[in-house]
């Protein structure tokens, strides 16, 4: 059933339970008041005939009611990054997809400094335009039952776009991401198996919904399941966040380690005393993270994975099934496999090689872009990029991306594992990132990118016990902080390209 058919279901039968509680703005929405607020939107987005619309707005009661209307309108919503480049954002999505309306925030705009794009319009300005006809048929339409509401609405199926979200572009430019209704509810299913959810839980949504974990997890998953979803738009706001989830007694958040690390050193103990569930994706969980939660909440992070492409989840470690520094078992529904990097065969448990999956999860494709599709899905399989191992137990160990692997002399050599070693031998406070650049000799050579100097005569001497010396860094590059994308992801490219520049600056 498509997602905003489950949502009109969920709110008809929970009328004024809370739906949303938007600690930003301060206001609380029943689910019978999120229901009249989306049937009135939508009547109002009806007058662009366009098939898209751009949603560019923080995490808040107005980001979902303006996304969910746009749904059941009959369109499909085109999710914008706003951390960078919100305007160039806005454009190349416009230009990609082929459509002109934008609908986005006075304040968020104001705030961050972004030029006006043409197409924009403000949610303030549509609230205050609607007239009361439109308020009046919404609240009337919203007294029927869920099937006559279903009935009145553009036919829509399983197999229709739910949402268009962009890759990140870290490593080259950002594609858009066509996610289905059965993609998504694919994994909703599969979360509420694995972790036993029901609509007493109450979820800390702090992640932006151009995420796709904060799209699914933050978005349509409490939506469907009947949760209150506790929004707030900030997810830097670490004091707060960790203060609004002890206040609203939140039984469940889900967020990147670099968000977690915030909370952790502002929040106080008993501050996620009410989570059964708190989940770290998107990037590696460091092992000082997961013991920080531990010492200080007494409390699992636990740790997931998926991609865009997969909607994301692939695999969860979960209160009962959890192995530290795993990313844990795949989800019910889902096949994974882990294949060779030279033949394509499928290889044994504790060999490593590429992750492929399979399953109602993996997207439509990439809009406007048979061949990359056709590239990254052969049989249902959809090739990853990234690598990993399952291990005796069926746990999944993600090893980095097949681009952090690099050949060096003939032999191949893991980014990842050697930035892994040199960043347990890295003072407090110091990050790091490894890449590679081009070695006249070698091909490649290895180059550490620090956040500030340090004695790397000693470094390289712990680091040659752990590691061969062709994964030793040759050179130390110092910038002032690592570039981050929206989602708290390290910024590979350009941090890569940075380290290029100062490398031919001092040549």
């Amino acid at each position: 059933m498509p997602l905003h058919h489950e949502f009109i279901k969920s709110a008809k039968a929970r009328g004024n339970k809370l739906a949303i509680i938007d600690c930003t703005t301060e206001r609380n929405i029943t689910y019978t008041k999120a229901l009249i607020a989306s049937l009135m939107l939508a009547k109002y987005l009806n007058r662009y005939k366009e098939g898209f619309i751009g949603i560019m707005i923080p995490t808040s009661a107005g980001a979902i009611l303006s996304t969910l209307a746009t749904v059941m309108a009959g369109k499909v919503p085109v999710m914008i990054n706003y951390s960078t480049g919100a305007a160039e954002n806005c454009e190349y999505a416009q230009s990609k997809c082929g459509f002109r309306t934008v609908i986005t925030s006075r304040a968020l705009v104001e705030k961050i400094g972004c030029r006006l794009v043409r197409g924009m319009i403000f949610i303030e300005d549509i609230l205050a335009q609607i007239p009361l006809n439109y308020k009046l048929s919404a609240a009337l339409k919203a007294k029927l039952p869920a099937r006559l509401i279903i009935a009145g609405l553009p036919k829509s199926h399983e197999d229709d776009n739910l949402v268009i979200l962009f890759t990140s572009g870290s490593e080259k430019e950002p594609k858009g991401v066509q996610l289905t209704h059965r993609n998504m509810g694919s994994n909703i299913q599969d979360l509420v198996k694995v972790f036993n959810l029901t609509d007493e839980d109450r979820f800390m949504s702090v992640l932006p919904l151009f995420h796709v974990f904060g799209h699914n997890a933050n978005f349509w998953l409490p939506l469907v399941i009947g949760m209150t979803n506790i929004t707030a738009a900030n997810p830097l706001e670490y004091k707060n966040i960790p203060q609004y989830t002890r206040t609203h007694k939140a039984t469940l958040i889900a967020g990147t380690p670099i968000f977690f690390a915030g909370y952790l050193r502002e929040s106080k103990p008993g501050d996620f005393a009410t989570c059964r569930v708190i989940l770290a994706g998107a990037d590696k969980t460091p092992a000082w993270l997961r013991e920080g939660y531990q010492q200080k909440h007494q409390v699992d992070l636990l740790e997931a994975y998926g991609t865009t492409e997969t909607s994301p989840g692939v695999s969860v470690n979960t209160p009962y099934n959890n192995r530290p520094g795993s990313i844990g078992r795949p989800l019910p529904s889902v096949q994974v496999k882990i294949v060779d990097i030279s033949n394509g065969k499928t290889v044994g448990a504790g060999q490593e090689g590429k992750i492929l999956v399979k399953g109602d999860l993996v997207m439509k494709g990439y809009f406007d872009d048979i061949e990359e599709t056709s590239v990254r899905i052969k049989d249902g399989w959809y090739d990853t990029g990234d690598m990993g191992k399952f291990d005796s137990e069926g746990y999944l160990w993600h090893l980095g991306r097949l681009k952090r692997f690099v050949k060096i002399g003939g032999e191949i050599i893991s980014l990842v594992r050697t930035e892994s070693v040199l960043e347990s031998l890295l003072p407090d406070g110091v990050s790091c990132c490894v890449v590679e650049v081009p070695d006249s000799l070698k091909g490649a050579r290895i180059v550490a990118a620090v956040t500030e100097p340090v004695n790397e005569r000693e470094i390289l001497k712990k680091m040659a016990k752990e590691l061969p010396s062709l994964a030793l860094p040759k050179e130390f590059v110092v910038l002032p902080e690592m570039p981050k994308m929206g989602s708290g992801k390290v910024d590979f490219r350009t941090i890569t390209n940075l380290v290029h520049k100062k490398i031919r600056s001092m040549a």
